[in-house]
C-alpha cells in the first residue's frame, strides 16, 4: 500500500493504514519535537499527541504534502507543551548529551570514540542554544538548519509567510550565533570562536 492509499484508507477510519502513516514519519516527527521541546519526555508526549489528533483529522487532510502537514501538527503540538504544561527545555547538557537519538542522522558508525565525545559535546551545546530561541524561532531554526526543510515547506508545516519564515531564521540565526560565542567555553577547542573567525561570519 502506497503512502495515497494508505491516507484514503485511514480517512475511511483504518487504523492499520493510519499506524503505517505513523511508523512512516515517527522518527522526523520526534527529532523535530525533541529539537523544539529540549526534553524527551516532552517530545513523546508532543508526537503521541500529534499523531492522536492526526487521526482524529485526517479527514481535513485534502491532498498535498503529508509530510508538511503532519509536521504542522507536531510543531503546535511541541507549542503546547511549552506553552501550557510549563515544560522547561532541558537546561543540562550532560541531558541532552545523553539522548543522541533525537539526531540519528549525525551518527557514524565508523567514527572513532574521541570524535564520537566531540559530536556528543558539540550537539549538546548547540541544543542548548536551540533551547534558548523563543518557541516560534526555535521552531523555524529546526525545520531549516537541522531537518533541511526549504522556506516553502518551512512557511507550509508553520502556517505562516515565507517572508515571516525568512525574518524568523535570520533571527534565530544571530541568536543562535550570539548565544555560541558568550558559551564558546563549552564547545570543542576546534570549534571556538577566535577573533580572526568571528570576523570571517
Amino acid at each position: 500500500m502506497d503512502e495515497v492509499q494508505a491516507i484514503q484508507a485511514a480517512q475511511q477510519g483504518d487504523l492499520a493504514a493510519f499506524n503505517r502513516l505513523v511508523m512512516a514519519y515517527q522518527g522526523i516527527a520526534y527529532n523535530v519535537a525533541y529539537r523544539i521541546v529540549g526534553d524527551t519526555d516532552a517530545a513523546a508526549d508532543a508526537c503521541q499527541e500529534a499523531f492522536l489528533s492526526a487521526f482524529k483529522g485526517i479527514q481535513r487532510f485534502r491532498g498535498g504534502s503529508f509530510k508538511s502537514w503532519i509536521l504542522r501538527i507536531v510543531t503546535n503540538a511541541c507549542y503546547d507543551q511549552l506553552r501550557y504544561k510549563g515544560r522547561r527545555p532541558a537546561d543540562s547538557l550532560e541531558d541532552v548529551a545523553q539522548n543522541p537519538d533525537y539526531s540519528p542522522k549525525l551518527v557514524n558508525g565508523r567514527e572513532r570514540p574521541e570524535e564520537h565525545a566531540m559530536r556528543q559535546e558539540l550537539s549538546g551545546v548547540i541544543q542548548a542554544g536551540i533551547n534558548s530561541l523563543p518557541p516560534d524561532q526555535r521552531a523555524v531554526l529546526v525545520l531549516s538548519d537541522v531537518q533541511g526543510f526549504a522556506y516553502q515547506e518551512i512557511a507550509d508545516i508553520t502556517g505562516i509567510s515565507l517572508g515571516t519564515v525568512k525574518s524568523r531564521l535570520s533571527r534565530a540565526r544571530t541568536r543562535l550565533r550570539d548565544y555560541l560565542r558568550e558559551h564558546q567555553e563549552l564547545l570543542p577547542t576546534q570549534y571556538r570562536l577566535t577573533s580572526s573567525r568571528e570576523q570571517e561570519i
